[in-house]
């Protein structure tokens, strides 16, 4: 497939006087989606924790890398094709997972919009527990494109159980269990707005239609929702600990893909339990402050993981970055804030329009760089800045 044509449909339709109805590049995007969306979901969003130096840190570390262009090897033609988990994909991009991607929409069904942008693109989405429709109605929009469940791990086990098994039943490929987030991190601008949407009952689709969590409860949620949120509030945060991976494991046959792992040993020992993959990722800055970029850690990662396969998110804001991540040994790599952007302004259009654009401008760089696969882009093609 030849990414890079996008451009020439812009430039065609640029002819006939059509310009681009969405921006190109990623600080119009956020601009323009500040605009609007509502300021506390905005917020929400595009914040981080603490100073928000961790989540610069993201993304200035893909700065630091430099592509060795190499001529004279005749890569007219790309192949961005990879092998994920038994699944054949035409690129190496997935939609990272989003907890209020749903409330990015304008119609309020973000999720449902994401899950028909990976439809029309081939680009899978890991759909997120917070979600304000729920798994199954979400996996109903995949088509033929694989998607994949993150698992925020509550603490009453059959819940977990209940919420896995659904995940299974609806289609998904896989299982992404979030390490890092059994507990919120310090984030200055939720705070100003007094914004956690959770809280108001928003994003709780997959536990209010759960059947396990719907029997905890004296009033349904229909009836009581508040007390449903009460609830929930008590049952979302499990710090998890090593002991709990054979019981994670024992829940599902679907690839178990643990997400936040950032430190060589933790990967080795995930590897060693049983693991079908690892994610590196330090959830875009948002949950701690004042740690290393996830990029820097994703060489470390890679090798300690001796071939099992390694997501990686973090700050990736261009084709440009994808490409560094993928020579530094990412498997496939996760796109968060610019799609949500994108959703915002223009539904799944607008998720579409920045797949395209993500997808096209790393095909360019391949061909005009000298690299006709992924299998050509390994760390060699890098130079430290």
């Amino acid at each position: 497939m030849r990414f890079g044509d996008y451009q020439n449909e812009i430039y065609l339709s640029g002819l006939g006087g059509v310009l681009p109805a969405l921006p190109m590049a990623y600080a119009e995007l956020a601009a323009r989606a500040e605009s609007a969306l509502p300021p506390a979901i905005w917020s929400y969003v595009a914040g981080g924790a603490g100073d928000e130096a961790t989540q610069r840190a993201n993304e200035a570390a893909f700065q630091r890398w430099g592509l060795y262009p190499r001529m004279l090897v005749g890569a007219s033609e790309r192949d961005l094709s990879v092998d994920l988990f038994g699944q054949r994909l035409a690129s190496p991009l997935f939609l990272a997972p989003v907890g209020v991607i749903g409330l990015c929409a304008q119609d309020g069904h973000g999720d449902l919009a994401t899950a028909r942008a990976a439809a029309r693109t081939g680009v899978p989405m890991v759909a997120s527990t917070l979600s304000v429709d729920p798994l199954e109605r979400v996996a109903d929009e995949f088509g033929e494109t694989p998607g994949f469940f993150q698992l925020y791990t509550p603490t009453d086990r059959e819940l977990a159980a209940s919420l896995v098994h659904r995940a299974e039943a609806a289609g998904f490929k896989g299982i992404v269990v979030t390490l890092d987030t059994w507990i919120t991190g310090w984030r200055p601008r939720d705070l100003a707005t007094g914004n956690f949407p959770q809280l108001r009952g928003h994003c709780l689709a997959n536990y209010f239609s759960d059947p396990v969590f719907r029997a905890r409860l004296k009033q349904t949620p229909e009836e009581n929702p508040g007390a449903a949120v009460l609830e929930w509030v008590g049952l979302f945060g499990n710090p998890l600990t090593w002991s709990d991976l054979p019981w994670l494991r024992s829940l599902t046959r679907l690839p178990l893909i643990l997400k936040g792992l950032c430190h060589p040993e933790d990967v080795r020992r995930a590897r060693d339990a049983g693991v079908d993959g690892v994610y590196c990722s330090n959830h875009g800055g948002r949950q701690a402050n004042g740690g290393l970029p996830a990029l820097d850690a994703l060489p470390g990662v890679v090798e300690a993981a001796e071939g099992l396969p390694v997501l990686f998110d973090s700050g990736v804001r261009s084709g440009a970055d994808a490409v560094k991540a993928l020579a530094l040994g990412a498997t496939a790599v996760g796109v968060g804030r610019p799609y949500a952007y994108g959703l915002a302004l223009g539904g799944a259009d607008g998720i579409v329009h920045v797949l395209r654009s993500l997808l096209a401008e790393a095909d360019l760089i391949m061909a005009v760089d000298g690299y006709p696969s992924l299998a050509d882009l390994t760390p060699d093609a890098l130079v430290r800045l």
